[in-house]
């Protein structure tokens, strides 16, 4: 019988650390005399009660490591159940909404997804943008490390090749998972000032500098404004691009160029591949958009290559909306999405390094048909992919792209329109965040879809983010016998 002891108390020790960290939105909303503190500190107190409670029931004086079946238990655990008490700031006080919407919210910034309910941001107290940034920016560090750490070991959507020898990463980088943790958290914060210094150096200010700031690294999404990037100087959004692209890399690289090797970043064929895609849709775009638009070429280039990359990480940041710019552009924008950023960044959807081995794999089976008598094995890097590789990573796209359509039709049968139904499951379950179709266009928020296609969503993301198999894999009865 699985002992479920060592699940409850780490996960005690994260609800004490949730709890711990609303207190800063809290004493900040205190400082500008904001009632809304009261509301937060609350939701603190509960949080850091039930955290405690739930580690002092469940300490043993021998501590012992999580087994395989506990570590898919804890993940799941963390991520489904995080939300709920992470969305109390938002049930307590403003915006004061249903547990459905604030659960909604909540795991959309733990994922970094970045679909949002609430709507007149422009006017919400600071501690809840505040929260908002914070939680994403939690999450995306610990998305980063579940990416680095927990799937290879889980063999969950192939990321067992970024164990083997042939990939140079942890093994020649740091030898324990401790230590890549605070090179990833140090490379993390880093970034994060940067691109807030240079939000306040574009003209943003200093509040939403770095509350973007947070959003933008963890390819979050949340904006402190209705407008979103459309609210700031046009400077912004060129540094938003960079900080955007910077944040669809594999964190582990920044970690090898301040160790002084500067050749794995562009020696790894995924880091090419995203910038040359980027490069790719976003022209492809462009050109289409100046074909067909009397518009300023800066303004195309802009506004396409600022949603494209917005897009393409999963950041769900906008300036411009795309449903103008005709059904080609919706194609593309579509593709983008599902492809999303680097193994080991913040981004998520299928990812690069899935869809390369992905379009390897047709290759080597065409090349299979045109040569039937030749062994051809499919390859990454030069390096040959092997079955304990391919199964689980053919498994999870084909899982990711069944669910996509499951959803789809589940929402659109709660009664939404199909293409916002579409865009919905696309968004979700990638955790892009890029809101699109009629449902939309009204609010420019998530908040007109009903509770069932909330909750829909809110599971899709969850779904997403932990690569559909950590959770699914929970319901299947083998997994819980001895």
């Amino acid at each position: 019988m699985t002992d479920f002891g060592p699940v409850f108390y780490i996960f005690g020790h994260i609800l004490l650390a949730l709890g711990a960290a609303m207190l800063l939105p809290a004493g900040y909303d205190y400082l500008l005399a904001d009632p809304n503190w009261m509301a937060m500190l609350q939701s603190s107190v509960e949080t850091l009660l039930f955290g405690a409670l739930l580690s002092i029931a469940s300490r043993t004086d021998t501590p012992q490591p999580l087994s395989l079946r506990q570590a898919y238990m804890l993940t799941a655990a963390i991520w489904l159940l995080a939300p709920a008490f992470a969305a109390l700031p938002f049930v307590h006080g403003a915006p004061d909404v249903s547990l459905t919407d604030a659960y909604f919210e909540a795991a959309s910034g733990l994922t970094t997804t970045g679909y949002t309910v609430f709507q007149y941001l422009d006017e919400m107290p600071r501690s809840v943008l505040l929260w908002r940034a914070m939680l994403q920016w939690a999450g995306g560090l610990g998305i980063a490390f579940v990416a680095m750490i927990f799937l290879p070991v889980m063999r969950i959507g192939g990321m067992r090749f970024f164990q083997t020898e042939g990939f140079d990463t942890f093994g020649k980088v740091l030898p324990r998972a401790t230590d890549i943790a605070l090179a990833l958290l140090q490379v993390y914060s880093v970034l994060t000032i940067a691109c807030a210094l240079a939000y306040v150096a574009c003209g943003m200010q200093t509040f939403d500098a770095i509350a973007n700031a947070m959003t933008t690294m963890s390819t979050g999404g949340f904006a402190t404004s209705d407008q979103s990037f459309a609210h700031y100087p046009i400077a912004t959004h060129y540094a938003s691009i960079i900080f955007m692209l910077l944040a669809g890399l594999p964190l582990i690289r920044f970690v090898q160029i301040v160790q002084g090797q500067l050749s794995p970043i562009w020696r790894d064929s995924q880091v090419r591949a995203f910038l040359r895609w980027s490069l790719y849709y976003t022209l492809l775009a462009v050109l289409w958009r100046y074909a067909h638009e009397d518009l300023p070429f800066e303004q195309i280039f802009r506004e396409t290559a600022f949603n494209f990359v917005s897009i393409l990480t999963g950041t769900g940041f906008g300036v411009a909306s795309v449903e103008a710019w005709g059904a080609f552009v919706l194609v593309l924008v579509f593709l983008v999405g599902m492809s999303g950023g680097c193994t080991g960044s913040t981004s998520g959807s299928l990812s690069v390094f899935r869809v390369q081995v992905v379009l390897e794999a047709i290759k080597t089976a065409i090349r299979q048909l045109h040569s039937p008598n030749r062994v051809v094995l499919p390859r990454y890097d030069g390096k040959p992919l092997d079955e304990a590789t391919m199964g689980p990573l053919i498994l999870h796209v084909t899982g990711y792209i069944l669910t996509q359509g499951i959803v789809a039709v589940l929402i659109s049968m709660t009664g939404v329109d199909f293409s916002s139904a579409l865009f919905a499951s696309w968004g979700a379950i990638g955790n892009i965040g890029f809101g699109i179709g009629p449902t939309v266009a009204a609010t420019g928020t998530m908040a007109d879809y009903n509770d069932l296609a909330t909750w829909l969503m809110s599971l899709s993301m969850l779904l997403g983010r932990l690569g559909l198999l950590a959770i699914l894999v929970l319901v299947l009865p083998r997994f819980w016998r001895d």
